[in-house]
């Protein structure tokens, strides 16, 4: 193991030998030009791995959100559920940043897959046997949120030790493209496996595929890049808000990705109420409605590859958030479940080329020995403030409606995108005098 000190600021630690292309296809040379991220061996290992991970984490969420419906049917009860997987990282996540600065990532990954391996195994026994309760499923669900307070982190700031300068803002998409990816394949498969094993082998499968993860770490060959002097846990935190809350672009990012994450990723929450009472359809179809918004989601990676350097971040993010506004707002009057989809496909689109270029904007600005915990920051604002969307969007749904509760969470964040396109001027000059200043 190789120990950097905090001397070195080298943005990349770890570049990777390119893998020649040689004679390959032509659509072969379009991906890896697309996605350069794929020349390096430890990214492919380590995409593969998360790609059937992230499958079962998928269809552990819908199978859950359509357990506790069937056990409660209460809309409350979905978001408080949903609140409590989340709330650790609110809780958590600035600690966990802390960690990752101080151990090597790949250790971190490990451990924090093989708990959450565990929690997801000891869910489906509960269940298969008959002995879960709602009390039971918030439980681990706390508990797979205080995972994952250290683990999302570790996973953001792994990125960078796995590919060069070159390759980041491509692996950054590709990793959004395999959350995505798994919105499509793992709902699919969560409303298949329901009907075929129930929501307890659904919970089976997901603790089976965390070996994918686990022997892709096993085979990625990395110096790890740990800190040799940092401060105690509160002064590092301080240093991490001090330096993200100074940094004007960073700053603008992360407020708005905090709205997004309040008033807009809050409407996968009453999805499952929307596609039983409105579209009258089993796990399957909600299945299908994850799956449309998941595929709205890989158009938009793609997009993302072939144009980002074209183009200003500044034009994904504002339209992203003009666009995925647009479609909850449209999609809370339609009864049609076709319309409805179509309309889901777009808001996927609008949030990944949202939330993609915000990450990828992030990482290409902060300074290397403060990656892990901004990006435990991101982490907070993107997830940890989640059990606020959770729980406003299950009261509102729960007072009136659930069609009211998307229109006013879709204003929100339309607002917040046109505000940040009319100050787009003064936050580029405060971002040129901060780095004068610099």
């Amino acid at each position: 193991m190789r120990v950097k000190d905090d001397s070195e600021e080298k943005f990349i630690v770890n570049p990777n030998p390119e893998v020649p292309i040689g004679q390959n296809s032509y659509w072969v040379n379009k991906i890896y030009n697309g996605f350069p991220a794929f020349q390096s061996e430890n990214y492919k290992k380590y995409f593969l791995g998360q790609l059937i991970s992230m499958i079962g984490t998928w269809m552990q969420i819908v199978a859950q959100s359509w357990l506790v419906l069937q056990l409660t049917d209460s809309v409350f009860l979905i978001g408080l559920v949903m609140a409590l997987s989340t709330l650790p990282t609110l809780l958590f996540t600035l600690f966990g940043g802390v960690i990752v600065d101080r151990f090597p990532k790949k250790d971190i990954l490990f451990a924090t897959q093989i708990a959450s391996m565990i929690l997801a195994f000891l869910l489906g026994v509960l269940t298969i046997f008959g002995w879960i309760t709602i009390w039971e499923i918030c439980t681990i669900s706390f508990l797979l949120g205080t995972v994952n307070a250290i683990d999302a982190p570790a996973r953001q700031a792994f990125v960078s030790e796995l590919v060069n300068k070159e390759q980041l803002a491509s692996a950054i998409a590709l990793n959004s493209g395999v959350f995505n990816s798994a919105r499509v394949i793992g709902p699919t498969v969560a409303g298949i496996m329901i009907a075929i094993i129930g929501t307890g082998g659904a919970f089976i499968l997901n603790a089976l595929s965390y070996i994918a993860v686990l022997f892709a770490l096993k085979k990625i060959k990395i110096d790890s890049v740990i800190k040799t002097h940092l401060p105690n846990p509160i002064v590092a935190i301080k240093e991490g808000l001090d330096y993200s809350f100074k940094h004007p672009i960073i700053r603008t990012l992360f407020l708005v990705i905090g709205i997004v994450s309040i008033f807009g990723w809050s409407y996968t929450t009453v999805l499952p109420v929307i596609a039983k009472k409105v579209f009258h359809v089993d796990a399957a179809g909600l299945g299908y409605l994850y799956a449309a918004s998941g595929l709205g989601s890989l158009l938009a990676t793609i997009t993302i590859a072939l144009y980002s350097k074209k183009f200003s971040p500044l034009y994904f993010i504002v339209g992203g958030t003009l666009i995925f506004s647009i479609s909850i707002f449209l999609f809370s009057f339609t009864d049609n479940i076709h319309t409805a989809s179509i309309l889901l496909f777009f808001s996927g689109f609008g949030l990944l080329s949202f939330a993609s270029q915000a990450n990828t904007t992030i990482q290409m600005l902060v300074k290397s020995e403060f990656r892990g915990r901004v990006m435990s920051i991101y982490v907070l604002m993107f997830i940890g403030l989640t059990p606020f969307g959770n729980l406003q969007i299950g009261w509102v749904s729960e007072y009136f409606g659930t069609s009211f509760a998307l229109q006013a969470g879709a204003t929100i964040v339309m607002v917040s995108g046109l505000v940040i396109f009319f100050l787009r001027k003064r936050i580029i000059d405060k971002y040129r005098g901060y780095k004068i200043s610099q």
